[in-house]
Parts: structure tokens; C-alpha cells; sequence
């Protein structure tokens, strides 16, 4: 049996009351699934040590996994750890693995269990300060971002899509999909953003293609984006063979999704009514199941002053992730987690600790830069259309604006040329005697 991820069916319905606790100033009395350690029997807790990585451990791929979630189906190959780029991307600094910190600068928070971590500005694209920034490894659910970045710009976000006993069976944590339910694209993907549905993820992916394809299109966006520590082995997060991020990416998929109006507007979405679905008839005395509210499962939303939103994620492998935003002083800042624990504090605790820091630091402060903005690459607003291949496979270049201007000169000019000489002839054998 393979335990990839920590969830309830209907894990954000749970955490409804977590939201309105949270919105009333109370304290909150339960944390969502995706915040949950797996329960255990009692251990004695070492003392908590920020993990090192001076040494670069996971320059190549993420740590060992723990368990067969990443063991190839039968047939299948093992993924090759991807290729590292000879410069590092963002910057020169950005090839270090241990903290990063600009000249100057006081150290980071202590209470940090992440092993990896980043903080980025979110308008500028700065890197402020940094942990093992290229480092590999699993994103759990925070790699649903780069899914709903191909999602919002593909999907119809007004169709209607029908629930099935696949969406409902899937792993994980699931917002509550029924078979026969009827869904808008824009409702699933409030459940894929605010709850972490993999339901939701699933449902999404089917229209994609299915799983192999909205992989192929996810990596297919890191690539564009420069993300090149990412690779994506399923559309929810779910570890799988080959699965692979870093703080650094995580941080420009974080950026390129929140050039998306809806998606911004989704991770600030404390709670939406999510729809029910019908008796199964094959089930003796089944009913229908009417809707519920679900609220957003990322407790800096609802504790962090100024907090824009974020994604929450956790497998048993890739352990605690996150990205997340907050704005203070017309100033917006991302801050990234991998491989975190919920100890000495939460991950969305030390994710505080950490934006508290960068917007302590000064505004020109810098370790590194993001890539610019790829959404241009990734949807151009004229498509240029591809050329015919060659016999031997090869493909000539699109024409150049400059170039096309003078096919189009050329075709209209010629023929008016050509009538300009016949009156000329005309006129002159009308003169002849």
C-alpha cells in the first residue's frame, strides 16, 4: 500500500470552521489535512536543528523516498535526474546552497525547519534572501500551480463538467466531487486552489488529455519559465517517479501564476459554496448530498497581516511545502518552503517569520533575480503560425514582421506594375500611324 499524501474526502468542508473561527479573532481549534502530520504512535522528538546544506545533498534530485511512491510502473523507466545548468539561473550567488543572505544583512529566523527556502519580490522579481535556492525536491501540492496555469488558460471557466466514481476515488486529500455532481470549470478550480482537491485535480486533467498529457503541458510551462529543477510526475502533487522542484522555481511558477487575474483572486478566497451531487442508484437508501461551504486550507490568509494568499502541500516524501504572498508598504513578497516540518512552529509560521524578515530588509537588497515574466512565451497574443517541414525534418524560421511586409509589398505592387506597362503599350500603339 503506498501512503502518498495525508487527506479526508471533503477536507476543506472541515475546514470551513477553521476559516470562520479564524474571521471571528478567535483562535483556531483544528488545522486543515494538508497541515496534518501523519499520526503516529508516541516518540521521543529529538531537539530541532535547521537541516545543513552547505554541501549541495540535493544538487541533482530530492532526498531518498521513504516509501514506493516513486517505483516506475511496470515497463516504465526510471527517470534520469534532470540536468543542471552549467550557470545557475537567477544569478551567480543563486549556485550556493547554503543561507544567502545580501551584504549587511542581519540572520534569517532561527525557528526555520524547511530545508530549502526562498524570498522573493514579487513586482521586481529580486531575490532577497534564500536557503539551498536550486536544491531538489518534491513539491507535494504546491505543484498545482503550475497546473492551474495551464488550466486557466486552456479550460472554458463556464462549462459544465460531470463528476465521476474516478474523480471520487483518487488519493489524497479530495474536496468531495460525486459521480453525477455538476461542476464548473471555475468551481473546480476554486477546489483545486483553495482546498487542494485532488479530486478537483483530477477532473481538471481529464480535460486536458488525463494525467500523462497535463504532466507533458505543466512541464512543458516550467521549461518555458526557465523552472529547470521542475519536473511535474503528476497533476496533484501525489509523489511519482522524477518528481522535482526548488525554492527558486516554485517561486517564478508562484509569480508567473499570479500574473492570472483569477487565479490571485482564488488564493485570496477565504470560502465559496461548493455544489452536492446526486444518490448514487446503486447504492440501497442513498441520498442525494446537497452542497457545502469549503474555505481556503492556508492559515497565513487568515493570520498574517496583509497576506495575499498562497498554496499549501504535504506527501509523507516531500513533507511540509508551501509559497505563499503578503504586501506591506506597496511592497508584495513571495516566500517558499520544501522539505519543511511542523516543528518548532507551523509552516505557515515560518513562513511569517520569513516574509517579516524580508520586509525588514532594505529595498535594494539582492542575492539573485528571478526570471522576467514568461507568460508573453508561454500565450502570445499573435501566434505566429509553425512552417511545413522540410523533406529532411527540419523547419525553416517564421517570417519576420519586416519580412512578410515585403512579401506583401511585392504581391501588390507587382500586379499593379504589370497593368501600369499595358495602358503604356496601349496608348503608345494608338499613337502609331
Amino acid at each position: 500500500m503506498r501512503i502518498r499524501e495525508v487527506g479526508l474526502r471533503a477536507a476543506c468542508f472541515l475546514g470551513a470552521a477553521v476559516a470562520v473561527t479564524a474571521l471571528a479573532g478567535a483562535p483556531a481549534v483544528a488545522v486543515p489535512a494538508t497541515d496534518r502530520p501523519p499520526v503516529s504512535g508516541p516518540t521521543t522528538t529529538p531537539p530541532f536543528t535547521t537541516p545543513n546544506t552547505d554541501d549541495c545533498p540535493q544538487k541533482t534530485q530530492p532526498p531518498a523516498p521513504i516509501d514506493e511512491s516513486e517505483v516506475p510502473e511496470p515497463g516504465d523507466p526510471t527517470p534520469s535526474p534532470l540536468p543542471v545548468p552549467a550557470t545557475a539561473i537567477g544569478g551567480q550567488r543563486m549556485g550556493e546552497c547554503g543561507v544567502l543572505l545580501p551584504a549587511g544583512a542581519p540572520p534569517p529566523p532561527a525557528e526555520i525547519s524547511a530545508t530549502s527556502w526562498m524570498v522573493s519580490d514579487l513586482d521586481t522579481g529580486r531575490v532577497l534572501a534564500a536557503k539551498d535556492p536550486h536544491g531538489r525536491y518534491r513539491p507535494a501540492s504546491t505543484i498545482k500551480v503550475a497546473l492551474a496555469i495551464v488550466a486557466l488558460r486552456s479550460l472554458d471557466l463556464n462549462k459544465v463538467v460531470v463528476g465521476t466514481q474516478a474523480d471520487a476515488d483518487v488519493d489524497g486529500t479530495r474536496v468531495g466531487i460525486g459521480p453525477g455532481g455538476r461542476y464548473t470549470n471555475r468551481q473546480l478550480m476554486q477546489a483545486l486552489i483553495m482546498c487542494s482537491g485532488n479530486d478537483a485535480a483530477h477532473a481538471i486533467a481529464t480535460q486536458l488529455g488525463g494525467d500523462k498529457a497535463a504532466v507533458a503541458k505543466m512541464n512543458e510551462v516550467a521549461k518555458t519559465l526557465r523552472a529547470l529543477d521542475t519536473r511535474a510526475a503528476t497533476p496533484s502533487g501525489l509523489d511519482g517517479p522524477g518528481m522535482s522542484t526548488s525554492a527558486y522555481d516554485l517561486s517564478v511558477l508562484f509569480r508567473e501564476a499570479m500574473s492570472i487575474p483569477l487565479f490571485a483572486e482564488l488564493i485570496h478566497t477565504e470560502q465559496v459554496d461548493f455544489p452536492g451531487f446526486p444518490a448514487d442508484p446503486k447504492i440501497p437508501g442513498d441520498v442525494d448530498h446537497p452542497g457545502f461551504p469549503i474555505a481556503n486550507d492556508n492559515q497565513l490568509l487568515y493570520n498574517y497581516a496583509g497576506a495575499i494568499g498562497g498554496k499549501t502541500g504535504f506527501t509523507d516524501d516531500a513533507r511540509q511545502t508551501f509559497v505563499a504572498a503578503a504586501e506591506r508598504d506597496g511592497h508584495r513578497l513571495v516566500v517558499t518552503l520544501l522539505k519543511a516540518d511542523v516543528r518548532p512552529i507551523r509552516p505557515w509560521e515560518q513562513a511569517a517569520r520569513l516574509l517579516d524578515y524580508g520586509f525588514t530588509l532594505d529595498t535594494d537588497a539582492r542575492v539573485g533575480k528571478l526570471p522576467e515574466s514568461g507568460s508573453a512565451a508561454v500565450q502570445p497574443s499573435v501566434p505566429l503560425a509553425s512552417p511545413p517541414p522540410r523533406a529532411d525534418g527540419t523547419r525553416t524560421e517564421p517570417e519576420q514582421p519586416a519580412h512578410q511586409g515585403a512579401r506583401i509589398a511585392t504581391l501588390i505592387g507587382g500586379p499593379v506594375l504589370i497593368l501600369v506597362l499595358l495602358l503604356l503599350a496601349r496608348k503608345a500603339l494608338r499613337r502609331r500611324p
